[in-house]
C-alpha cells in the first residue's frame, strides 16, 4: 500500500527555490499532523518541518526562515516551499504522519522520498 507519495525534487543551484509535494491518503491526512524529514548523503534522517491539522508548525533551526510547510486540505497534500537553498540542503526528502508537532514520532513506514540536489 502506498499512502504517502513525495514529488517535486530535482537539481537546483545555491540560492534557488523548489516546492515539494506529498500526496497523502485521506485517512492519514485529515487526522494527523504531517511532517517533512530529510536524509543527507551519509547522514541520518532528520526532521525538517511539521504542521498539525489545526495549523501549528515547527521547523528545524537549520531551515527556519527559508522553508515553509503548508497543507491543502482539498487535495490532501502537504507542501514544503524551499527558498534560499544551500548545499547542505541536499538530501532525500520524505513526508510522514507524526503524533504531534512536539515529539514528531513517525506513524507510517517510510516511502521512497524525493531527491533534492543543490549544486555548489
Amino acid at each position: 500500500q502506498v499512502q504517502l507519495v513525495e514529488s517535486g525534487g530535482g537539481l537546483v543551484q545555491t540560492g534557488g527555490s523548489l516546492r515539494l509535494s506529498c500526496a497523502a491518503s485521506p485517512s492519514i491526512y485529515r487526522i494527523h499532523t504531517m511532517a517533512w524529514f530529510r536524509q543527507p548523503p551519509g547522514k541520518q534522517r532528520e526532521l525538517v518541518a511539521a504542521m498539525s491539522n489545526e495549523g501549528s508548525t515547527t521547523y528545524a533551526n537549520t531551515v527556519k526562515g527559508r522553508f515553509t510547510i503548508s497543507r491543502d486540505n482539498a487535495k490532501n497534500t502537504v507542501y514544503l516551499q524551499m527558498d534560499s537553498l544551500k548545499f547542505e540542503d541536499t538530501a532525500v526528502y520524505y513526508c510522514n504522519a507524526v503524533d504531534n508537532i512536539m515529539s514528531v514520532k513517525p506513524l507510517r513506514s517510510w516511502g521512497q522520498g524525493t531527491r533534492v540536489t543543490v549544486s555548489s
